[in-house]
């Protein structure tokens, strides 16, 4: 009987050889970006250029790829998903060397904008290739799959970042994507099959891309200046977010009149939990970004680790992600989303809240401690809200709701990057007097403030995780029982 359900529960060989196939191809954007984030002080250091100025090196790479997620879709119905795939990696890997060449801080913020137009096209490709072919009914354990690299990212990122700015030079962080790119390239090119093009015809949108995407670029670039400014409350920041927040207005009244003839159909939030699902992955873009950004600067700057110290350090939150990862999957399928990320929202508060007075005379052992924890809750944040928005839904509209989720998440992880480097700049910049005396003090504040918007944001989560579907003691989501009646 055991041995009869866990056939039946397992996914087909050839899905799984698909998946692992197309998440090699993410690897090298993912890990770059967790790499990036160690290297922020010596990158700071090497162009004489403050944290507020540097730190567009990781949003200008998350603006970009919010960007780029509209044409995903449009590309993948007009040439197929593996010629997609095929390009987005080739323009990684010389955007990537590119990177490793830049001569000065502008040389390399503009070459990672295409460095993060080339990852926004392959991110929303995973899911919408691998919904394609296996249905929604094994989201969660497909989901498991796809979001390895995103897991591996934290584990790895930082410990391969930290070794190689402190004994080579942040210029290798670049440079070592090309031998990735290019393996990943052959295997999809060899053993991905071709994939059909599901709309030779298809037109894109350039209206409701271009209000989507200026909109949302707006709103990030807006909170951006308000790091530089280090203050909220200026011009710059007022103009900039007014004006995303109308375009964003002016796009829903153009997808009105639209229907579904538009990038993100306006009738996918009939289904509220896609709605919660929305909401919510801003949030945890906010909540997963915003600290990634942090806890480097912390261990380097407030208690005095090397490079390489400090992606050591960060190795326990990876790990607790990384034990959460095969969990996650098979209770998002059997429960349903909401109550696995409330579970998770829980977690990572335990996790998180210890921050708020964490500083230079901490004990070290504690904090791998709360970092392990945080982690573990961390890894069942993202994979609940990103899966429960297939689900309902007509599965041909699977590339708009990949659309819509990258969208979402992106433009929530730019604003974290963004919200947390202000929030420290502005406090240093405030106490500015007591920073010229050397008081560590200071700078352990300015951390903790920034950490009491990861916790509100984290606490705010709750919100939108009730609008998730709830499994418990109901019937199965109508899209999972249309895959198992297709597959009967």
């Amino acid at each position: 009987m055991t041995k009869t359900k866990t056939k039946a529960d397992a996914l087909p060989r050839a899905i799984v050889n698909q998946a692992w196939i197309i998440v090699l191809g993410a690897i090298a954007p993912m890990l770059d970006s967790t790499m990036v984030n160690i290297a922020l002080n010596k990158l700071s250091a090497d162009f004489h250029q403050p944290l507020s100025s540097v730190q567009w090196v990781v949003t200008g790479y998350l603006l970009a790829m919010v960007i780029a997620v509209p044409f995903t879709g449009w590309l993948n119905d007009r040439i197929g998903g593996k010629k997609v795939f095929l390009i987005a990696e080739a323009m990684f890997g010389v955007s990537s060397l590119v990177a490793a060449l830049s001569g000065n801080l502008t040389m390399l913020i503009g070459i990672r904008f295409i460095q993060g137009f080339s990852a926004g096209l392959i991110t929303p490709l995973l899911t919408t290739l691998l919904v394609d072919v296996a249905g929604s009914g094994s989201m969660g354990r497909i989901m498991a799959i796809v979001g390895l690299p995103i897991m591996l990212g934290p584990i790895f990122g930082p410990v391969i970042g930290g070794l190689i700015v402190q004994y080579l030079s942040w210029r290798w962080i670049f440079f070592v994507n090309v031998p990735v790119v290019i393996v990943a390239f052959l295997l999809i090119w060899l053993k991905l099959p071709a994939m059909t093009p599901k709309n030779r015809d298809a037109k894109f949108d350039w209206v409701g891309v271009t209000l989507l995407a200026a909109g949302s670029a707006s709103i990030v670039y807006g909170i951006v200046k308000a790091s530089v400014k280090a203050s909220f409350t200026n011009t710059a920041t007022e103009g900039f977010v007014g004006l995303g927040v109308a375009l964003v207005v002016l796009y829903v009244i153009y997808a009105y009149f639209r229907k579904n003839q538009v990038v993100v159909p306006l009738t996918l939030f009939k289904h509220r939990n896609f709605t919660g699902s929305m909401i919510g992955l801003v949030l945890a873009g906010i909540v997963t970004n915003g600290p990634m950004l942090l806890l480097p600067l912390f261990f380097q700057n407030l208690r005095g680790q090397t490079v390489a110290e400090a992606g050591l350090s960060l190795i326990p939150q990876g790990i607790g992600m990384l034990m959460a990862r095969p969990v996650i999957g098979r209770y998002i399928d059997r429960i349903g989303a909401r109550w696995v990320l409330i579970a998770g929202l829980a977690v990572t508060l335990v996790g998180t809240v210890p921050f708020l007075s964490f500083d230079q005379h901490t004990n070290f052992w504690l904090l791998m401690v709360v970092l392990f924890i945080r982690g573990l809750g961390a890894g069942a944040i993202i994979s609940p809200l990103m899966t429960d928005s297939f689900v309902g839904q007509d599965l041909k509209l699977s590339g708009q709701i990949s659309i819509a989720g990258r969208i979402t998440q992106n433009v929530g992880g730019a604003l974290g990057s963004a919200l947390m480097a202000t929030v420290v700049s502005g406090y240093m910049t405030s106490h500015a007097a007591a920073m010229v005396t050397g008081s560590l003090t200071v700078t352990a504040q300015a951390y903790q403030q920034a950490f009491i918007w990861a916790v509100a944001c984290t606490a705010l989560l709750i919100v939108p995780a009730f609008l998730l579907t709830n499994r418990l003691g109901h019937k199965a989501a109508p899209a999972t029982a249309d895959v198992k009646e297709e597959q009967a």
